[in-house]
């Protein structure tokens, strides 16, 4: 396979294709002149050598996406951690580049993800379980692996840590009563308005704290996720947020780290622009600049959303009640990010026909009447058997992938 690459290309003059858009493009994806490229890779040799559907990753965007908020990170606080999300992505080729990389941990929220990060050759010290709803069975898991940094999600969760593992050390997760998501979007914001099985009210964390104590147990942090995929628009609600983890922090004394969560977010559609991380470190640095305690990330889509694409073949292209409807030959199950969240995944031809761009829906092959990958999107009018990808598919598209209508099948390669 060709090596992952940071060439950018260049943009398919109007002539060669039609005027393709060029708000998505970033390092290593572009179309040059034989159509789109990832990572140095031709899709569409991949899409015709490995078939359809196919989930392609550049495993050089990860890296590069972690560098950065890295750097973000360091330049905030004086000790920072970063633990990448697994369950955006747990493509094994993908988790081994991370742990090589050195460059961070792995955070998970199953036996069957710990597991998976243990075998990807993740240290315990370097994983972090942060779980909700824990059974019995979990709980036993844990105790066999007692470096694994454990995050309860509940008070119920502490007392079933102490029964098996008494005097371990745990971090309590936070409810902070306020959410935060791309452009808002209630789905994606995990506290605020209604109430979230999301960790212990902020309120009620002091006697947490105190119960865990009680237990034997040893506070150990804290973590707080209040929402996925927010832009520099959200950055006044995420100054909130870090406010009310520094009252918990206050009220329920020190504590070895502050788990910051996931979410920051990439650009999805036209207008978008990327997180500001020069004013999300600032803001970091503002409360939690001079903490004696670490701080920690665990993000997911950050590191991956944008290192990956979903290639589908074209189907077939007809007209219904004066819609176009394009077919492919994968559907929201293998992606319910568009269908579940109202997250779109932006569609380039990976070889633009010529002629004007036409209006097109773009329908999957569930048999689901809401299985649309978009809604009166402007494309060269395809014909069956051009391929599509879907840009931005490398958070949470396998990951959640299920095999509805049996029609769970697909393809993953890291370039």
């Amino acid at each position: 396979m060709p090596p992952a690459s940071l060439k950018t290309g260049r943009s398919v003059p109007s002539s060669a294709g039609g005027a393709t858009p060029s708000w998505w493009a970033r390092p290593g994806l572009a179309h040059e002149e034989g159509g789109l490229r990832l990572g140095g890779a031709d899709l569409e040799v991949l899409a015709r050598r490995e078939g359809t559907p196919l989930y392609v990753y550049d495993r050089a965007r990860v890296l590069a996406n972690l560098e950065r908020l890295r750097a973000a990170l360091t330049a905030a606080v004086p000790r920072g951690r970063i633990f990448y999300a697994m369950k955006a992505n747990r493509h094994g080729p993908l988790l081994r580049a991370l742990r090589t990389s050195g460059r961070c941990g792995v955070d998970v929220c199953s036996p069957g993800e710990l597991q998976r990060a243990l075998d990807a050759g993740f240290r315990e010290r370097d994983i972090s379980y942060t779980g909700t709803s824990m059974s019995a069975a979990d709980a036993a898991v844990l105790a066999a692996h007692p470096r694994v940094v454990i995050n309860c999600d509940s008070r119920s969760a502490l007392r079933r840590i102490a029964g098996v593992s008494p005097g371990r050390a745990v971090g309590l997760r936070i409810n902070p009563g306020l959410g935060i998501g791309y452009r808002q979007n209630p789905r994606l914001t995990y506290a605020g308005g209604a109430g979230t099985k999301f960790g212990i009210p902020w309120e009620e964390m002091p006697a947490a704290a105190a119960e865990a104590r009680d237990l034997g147990l040893k506070l150990d942090g804290l973590h707080v996720h209040a929402g996925c995929g927010w832009l520099s628009p959200q950055l006044p609600m995420l100054n909130r947020i870090l406010a009310r983890v520094g009252q918990v922090v206050a009220a329920v004394g020190p504590v070895r780290y502050v788990n910051l969560g996931g979410g920051l977010g990439i650009p999805l559609v036209r207008g978008d622009r990327p997180l500001d991380l020069a004013a999300w470190s600032r803001l970091i640095g503002q409360y939690f600049g001079g903490a004696t305690h670490e701080v920690w990330l665990e993000p997911g889509d950050y590191l991956v959303k944008d290192s990956g694409v979903l290639l589908l073949e074209v189907t077939e292209v007809e007209m219904k009640a004066g819609v176009c409807y394009v077919g492919l030959n994968g559907g929201f199950n293998l992606h319910p990010e568009p269908v579940f969240y109202q997250l779109p995944l932006e569609p380039v031809p990976v070889r633009p026909r010529g002629g004007p761009r036409r209006k097109v829906t773009l329908a999957g092959n569930i048999n689901e009447v809401h299985d649309l990958w978009a809604r009166e999107v402007r494309l060269p009018l395809p014909e069956p058997g051009d391929v599509l990808a879907l840009l931005n598919a490398g958070g949470y598209g396998a990951a959640m992938a299920s095999d509805h209508c049996r029609r769970g099948e697909w393809r993953e390669i890291l370039i």
